[in-house]
């Protein structure tokens, strides 16, 4: 195992998209394919990633530098899960079977189940417990691939318990010895808290004025749930604008449940992403392709309530950049599984084999920001590989629900290798 970020990797099929912009529309098929490939990853960026051919690996410096031997398999850009809940307190398996016996979202609550009893659990649960759950979940991302995760607040919804979801978080980020990047996520407005029943209003002027000046040094992007009777448009937008206002990145859960206008609100104000989007609008997707803006998708969310998958043959047609993510979180979709997400997109999204790996990669690096360093393998870019047990990436979908994913390397070192 290399630690110092300078590695080879030989013998290897190098797939991957290209630039550093979201690829859009019909450009989420083109792939840059090059057989008998090496990587040269020095203090953990991509110094070349081409044809063996065209490299001299006895040159100095790069005849001191660690050597792995892929077999053939094929090399993609690290995954990036650009939408996750990974922190938060307790488990909610009685209310998982609720739903599975015809119980509705309104009938849940009233039993006590929903979000509240999230909240009720994270805001008891101590710092140390959320953090080694969280490892516990990265962990297991790694081996399916993932070298970047973006991780939400939104499970306290007050001032204390939103602190302490994002001190977890933080202290992710700056472990020395962390096997992923980890972005970071404000989303104090992921349900009104129980202190402002019937004030949402009330709610949003407090996150505004309290809570985002405050966690400035703690998140990059800010979040909301842009939802019918949560947080509707007026209230998004004030509060999406207050948080550009003082640098944060900006990001939507939108039109997940009814056709509200989050996906419009999105391009409006120029959000990195807009989330969920089950019912979005025609209106919508056309603004947000013309805005640039990316929509995250989440198949195995809507797979775990039942509900129609997004349709993300439109957004492609209209000339959008899609990404998918997994949106792991303990209440509608405890899985953070990137195989079966793949297979999800392949088998009842449309996206082909092609579009998957794209959003999955360069454009969910566009989604959290950072397609510029991460997302495909280019020269100047991050070293973060993804390398299959197989020299065909069609085994993706084809593996449903089984990880094909042989070895995972982050900034040059590897980090995970599966038997």
């Amino acid at each position: 195992m290399t630690n110092q970020g300078d590695l080879i990797i030989s013998n290897t099929r190098i797939v991957t998209p290209t630039g550093t912009k979201a690829a859009c529309g019909g450009k989420m098929n083109d792939l840059t394919i090059i057989d008998n490939a090496v990587i040269v990853i020095t203090a953990g960026r991509i110094i070349y990633a081409g044809p063996a051919d065209d490299i001299d690996l006895q040159q100095p410096p790069l005849s001191s530098h660690s050597r792995f031997n892929a077999g053939g398999g094929v090399s993609l850009p690290g995954f990036v899960d650009s939408h996750t809940h990974l922190v938060f307190g307790g488990f909610r398996p009685d209310e998982f079977e609720w739903r599975l016996k015809g119980e509705s979202y309104m009938s849940i609550m009233e039993r006590g189940g929903g979000i509240q009893s999230t909240v009720n659990a994270t805001r008891n649960e101590q710092s140390e417990s959320l953090l080694k759950k969280a490892e516990w979940f990265l962990d297991r991302m790694i081996e399916m691939g993932v070298t970047t995760v973006e991780a939400k607040s939104g499970y306290g919804l007050d001032f204390e318990s939103e602190q302490k979801m994002l001190q977890v978080i933080k202290q992710l980020q700056n472990d020395e010895n962390r096997k992923l990047d980890i972005v970071s996520t404000f989303l104090g407005a992921h349900a009104v808290s129980d202190k402002f029943k019937g004030r949402t209003s009330d709610y949003v002027d407090y996150i505004i004025n309290t809570m985002l000046p405050a966690f400035k040094d703690l998140a990059e992007n800010c979040d909301i749930f842009c939802e019918k009777n949560v947080f509707e448009i007026e209230d998004s937008r004030r509060l999406l604008l207050a948080a550009r206002k003082l640098g944060y990145k900006i990001k939507l859960h939108a039109d997940e449940i009814v056709t509200l206008g989050g996906a419009e609100l999105a391009a409006e104000l120029g959000a990195l992403s807009a989330d969920h989007l089950l019912h979005v609008s025609t209106e919508g997707i056309k603004k947000m392709a013309e805005a640039g803006v990316v929509a995250t998708l989440l198949p195995l969310t809507a797979f775990a309530l039942r509900e129609p998958y997004a349709p993300a043959r439109k957004f492609i047609k209209a000339g959008c950049a899609v990404a998918l993510a997994t949106d792991l979180n303990p209440g509608s979709c405890f899985s953070g599984s990137i195989p079966l997400t793949i297979a999800l997109a392949c088998i009842y999204m449309g996206m082909s084999i092609e579009e998957t790996i794209t959003a999955l990669t360069l454009n969910g690096a566009a989604a959290i920001g950072q397609a510029e360093s991460k997302g495909s393998l280019e020269t100047g870019k991050f070293g973060d590989v993804v390398i299959l047990a197989s020299d065909n990436y069609h085994v993706l979908p084809y593996y449903v629900g089984m990880n094909c994913v042989k070895t995972t390397i982050h900034h040059g070192r590897i980090v995970a290798q599966n038997p």
